[in-house]
């Protein structure tokens, strides 16, 4: 019988233990492990939008480097230049001067030059051995050949699809569907040949340049 409340008071014991309120002591020590996990979590969540932040970036200037030079394969080649002009230079990238020029070239001649934005671009030498106030983009106008000169035929010939053009730069055999642009070709002060943008009503077709 004795035995049998020695049990029953140790069991009772064991329950007012487990209901008991915990110690101040162990409370503080909950309270300060929370406080230290939300300061951590509130760390790795700066650190997190700072990664973001950096892989953002990168992502954004890889996908810029690959579509601008995309982007600009489909642009088609312009013959517009600034107000000022460009100088005309030869294959080697020299100045080219008028006088210099012109004694090395015979009348009716018709060779490349660097132009507007760099397009190959024919000067004209004129019967009496002067340049002619136009100079013609080389760039065939139906998908982009370079058009030789043939003083055979005294017309520009395609190789790439057949079109023609007349020593004008009108269009005389497709597929070609458009003149070889203009471009204003003068001497400044210095003896330099300059090329400037054609702005002016296109004489061959007697409308707006395509090129404008």
């Amino acid at each position: 019988m004795k035995l049998l409340s020695v049990v029953v008071a140790l069991v009772a014991t064991a329950s007012t233990s487990a209901f008991a309120p915990a110690p101040m002591g162990t409370r503080a020590v909950t309270a300060t492990n929370m406080a230290d996990a939300s300061e951590e979590y509130y760390i790795d969540g700066e650190r997190r939008f700072l990664m973001n932040l950096v892989v953002l970036g990168s992502t954004a200037v890889t996908v810029g480097a690959l579509a601008v030079p995309y982007i600009a394969f489909f642009v088609p080649p312009g013959s517009g230049g600034g107000s000022g002009g460009v100088t005309a230079k030869d294959a080697l990238g020299n100045d080219l001067v008028a006088k210099e020029y012109l004694a090395s070239k015979p009348a009716l001649d018709r060779s490349l030059a660097q132009g507007l934005k760099g397009d190959a671009t024919y000067l004209i030498v004129k019967d009496d051995k002067t340049l002619e106030t136009y100079g013609l983009n080389a760039v065939c106008t139906h998908l982009g050949c370079v058009v030789p000169w043939s003083a055979a035929t005294n017309k520009f010939q395609c190789p790439c699809h057949g079109s023609q053009y007349a020593p004008t730069g009108a269009v005389v055999r497709g597929p070609a569907p458009l003149p070889l642009a203009l471009a204003h070709c003068d001497t400044d002060e210095t003896g330099l040949i300059k090329f400037t943008t054609w702005t002016e009503t296109d004489f061959r077709t007697d409308g707006k340049g395509w090129w404008n």
